[in-house]
């Protein structure tokens, strides 16, 4: 950690910043209207605007310098002493096909089975099994299976948590960096995987379909084929929904370090209609990003595949700028497709997130799924 970034950090060690450390009572978060929707200047960005950041130009840890040993001990002291805790996965079940943003050459999780030493069943190589002998080893007879990848595999599919270096604005990326820079033949020479570490931190699931649902909004959401509720497509999140997610959950704000998580039901698409599931999405915009930047929070994510409204009408048609933002400017990685139903489920709204991102230089996100230590909890008063 640079000078800049221990100072930024020496701030607090715990608890909100914002309005919060104003001296105003910000419990659940700032109602709508707060912060700005406003566009970024694009122009300014490429004249240099965003590469002295709050921890200090050529810093590639970003907000992950808000995870102290300090607030990993506070979100341990979370959970409650005496009172058992389960482990969420948070992670989506991946299979061969899954849905993935459209690029050239795609996005693919198509994963097949490799044989040493097995009599495999009929159709096993034509359905893209490989063998590659039907012999043992001798002489103790050893029999090996393993999976294999298709071309384009990616850890840019299903769960992830996006780097420092996955969006930019032109050749401007976080700290400073320009992509011709750091681009190299086999990852980013800076800002990859190797700079996130495991992750422990304090997490709160924001259920905002589950807010709709209970107070009878339902121009606001639809039920899936399987019978659970979604937020509607281009369903814009705002600060008042936050607020008012975190009131009915009676969970406190988070504050710096901590992981805000997005519950809209979008996951149920997955399967049942993976193409609606990637034409549009429901999520928070620049209003919602500013609030969480100003938190300092370690992340942002959400059970959707891209986190921010694509609603043309909010975003004036502009492609991603929560991303840009987040990650370029704040250095806030981004989670996507965190299946947060079965901790919603216990009215589990608060717990520790532990996620162990691949550690691959230069590799642009990390695809392990995260996990939640969580207590089952109080149902809201609805």
């Amino acid at each position: 950690m640079g000078a800049g970034a221990a100072a930024a950090v020496a701030v607090t060690t715990s608890g909100s910043t914002g309005a919060a450390a104003a001296g105003k009572p910000s419990r659940y978060g700032p109602n709508s209207g707060t912060f700005s929707d406003d566009m970024f200047d694009v122009e300014a960005v490429l004249a240099g605007a965003w590469d002295d950041g709050r921890y200090g130009q050529g810093d590639q840890r970003g907000a992950f310098n808000e995870l102290t040993p300090e607030r990993t001990a506070a979100a341990l002291r979370g959970l409650k002493s005496g009172k058992p805790v389960k482990t969420y996965q948070l992670g989506e079940e991946m299979f061969n096909g899954f849905p993935a943003f459209p690029s050239e050459p795609p996005r693919t999780h198509d994963m097949f089975l490799y044989t040493i030493g097995i009599d495999t069943p009929d159709g096993f190589e034509e359905g893209g099994g490989i063998v590659s002998s039907p012999n043992p080893f001798p002489p103790n007879q050893v029999s090996v299976f393993e999976e294999r990848f298709a071309a384009n595999f990616t850890f840019q599919i299903a769960t992830q948590i996006d780097g420092l270096n996955h969006i930019g604005v032109g050749d401007v990326f976080y700290g400073g960096y320009r992509g011709s820079e750091i681009a190299t033949p086999t990852g980013t020479s800076a800002l990859g995987n190797e700079t996130m570490g495991p992750v422990t931190a304090r997490a709160v699931i924001y259920d905002v379909v589950g807010l709709k649902v209970a107070t009878g909004q339902t121009d606001d959401f639809f039920i899936a084929a399987n019978g659970q509720p979604v937020l509607r497509d281009n369903y814009r999140v705002t600060l008042d929904d936050l607020r008012a997610c975190l009131r009915r959950q009676r969970v406190n704000e988070v504050g710096a370090g901590d992981v805000p998580i997005i519950h809209t039901g979008w996951t149920h698409l997955v399967r049942s209609d993976p193409n609606r599931y990637l034409t549009q999405e429901p999520g928070i915009y620049l209003a919602e990003s500013r609030y969480f930047a100003e938190q300092r929070v370690a992340m942002v994510a959400t059970d959707s595949w891209g986190l921010e409204v694509l609603d043309p009408a909010v975003t004036g048609g502009n492609a991603f700028p929560c991303h840009q933002l987040l990650i370029a400017k704040e250095g806030i990685r981004i989670g996507e497709s965190f299946v947060t139903d079965a901790a919603i489920a216990d009215h589990c709204y608060e717990g520790v997130l532990v996620a162990t991102p691949e550690n691959v230089p230069g590799a642009t996100c990390g695809s392990t799924p995260p996990c939640l230590l969580g207590q089952p909890g109080r149902a809201p008063k609805d």
